[in-house]
């Protein structure tokens, strides 16, 4: 497969200008998370947004079709082995950069060029908070290699098996920005332990929502992550024109499932101290991009594109101005979820 010249790097730039350079290429990465992370707080937003570039980067080696399966497991395990401390990044880039695929993200492209700049940042934060992105990074990298293998147009066997995908790609996440948050925030201490657990709830949601949302055109990769008693053992034949009560009926059952997730979602987020307002726009505004595109689902059950239910962008102004003005209390919050959910409610 023909291969784009690799992206030029910038090993030699100073932590500051890594930082620079890192925080313009981080919109073009991911437009989602580029809207939410600079809520964060400064000390907390270098951190987790250097943690996705690093989750980032690992997904594209993950999805890459250029790359066989024995490579993407030997250069998830190097990967790993960089993050940890234990290889240099320099001469992976330089190795494995050239490979991808043309059809993968220019952005991804450049952002594996440079992945020495991020390792640098990341070595300026605190033991904690490496040990943090450390952990997320390699337990995300164990369900890479349970689930690269599994990979099918069949599905995931049952629910179960498809929430433990979801730990192992947003569930963990959700565990590293607790410790992450109870480290900045020491009032939350003694919430650890509930948060933890309701933070595995939140990745959950997020990912069983972008299941859905996706469905389709992972159809079209060879690829589907329903799970099969829910939707029934046909999934592999499983097309937009045979649309069916029985299949309406799995799709409800899992949006409720999300949904519920969701509330505990938005019970995490409830948790953290009114002063930190900055890091509950983070969480709240996650949680409602997901619950907009779970309304857009539900309204919508039959959709053969995410296109079709796509989030319309005065849904995601109004939530922007709503907890700008009106702030991130409780009551807020909560009655902006609710508003925004009627329907899925009565699912539940």
């Amino acid at each position: 497969m023909q291969r784009k010249n690799t992206p030029e790097t910038h090993k030699d730039f100073s932590l500051d200008q890594a930082e620079n350079y890192l925080i313009i290429l981080f919109p073009r990465v991911s437009r989602t998370f580029a809207l939410t992370v600079p809520e964060l707080p400064i000390p907390l937003r270098r951190v987790v947004m250097n943690a996705y570039l690093l989750a980032r980067t690992l997904d594209t080696i993950e999805d890459d079709n250029a790359l066989t399966l024995d490579q993407k497991f030997y250069y998830g395990r190097r990967l790993v082995e960089i993050v940890t401390g234990h290889e240099k990044a320099e001469e992976f880039a330089l190795e494995l950069a050239p490979q991808l695929s043309t059809e993968t993200n220019e952005a991804e492209r450049e952002l594996m060029s440079n992945l020495a700049l991020v390792i640098k940042i990341k070595q300026s934060f605190t033991q904690l908070q490496q040990q943090a992105i450390e952990r997320c990074i390699s337990i995300m990298w164990e369900g890479m290699q349970i689930f690269l293998k599994r990979r099918s147009l069949n599905g995931l066997e049952t629910l179960d098996e498809m929430n433990d995908y979801c730990y192992h790609a947003a569930g963990v996440v959700g565990e590293m920005l607790t410790d992450l948050f109870c480290d900045y925030t020491p009032e939350l201490a003694p919430h650890y332990f509930e948060m933890k657990k309701l933070s595995i709830s939140f990745g959950r949601a997020l990912q069983t929502i972008n299941i859905l949302y996706d469905q389709w055109e992972d159809r079209e990769e060879g690829l589907c992550w329903l799970p099969r008693d829910i939707y029934g053992l046909e999934l592999n034949t499983l097309k937009p024109e045979n649309y069916n009560e029985s299949y309406e009926n799995a799709q409800k059952k899992l949006i409720s499932i999300a949904y519920k997730n969701l509330r505990e979602a938005l019970q995490y987020t409830l948790i953290i101290p009114h002063s930190e307002s900055g890091i509950r726009r983070f969480c709240y505004w996650t949680i409602t991009l997901s619950l907009f595109a779970l309304r857009r689902i539900y309204n919508k059950p039959d959709f053969t594109k995410n296109a079709e239910v796509k989030i319309p962008r005065h849904w995601i102004f109004a939530m922007i101005i709503i907890t700008r003005i009106c702030g991130t209390g409780n009551r807020v919050l909560t009655t902006f979820f609710n508003i925004v959910s009627p329907k899925i409610q009565r699912l539940s």
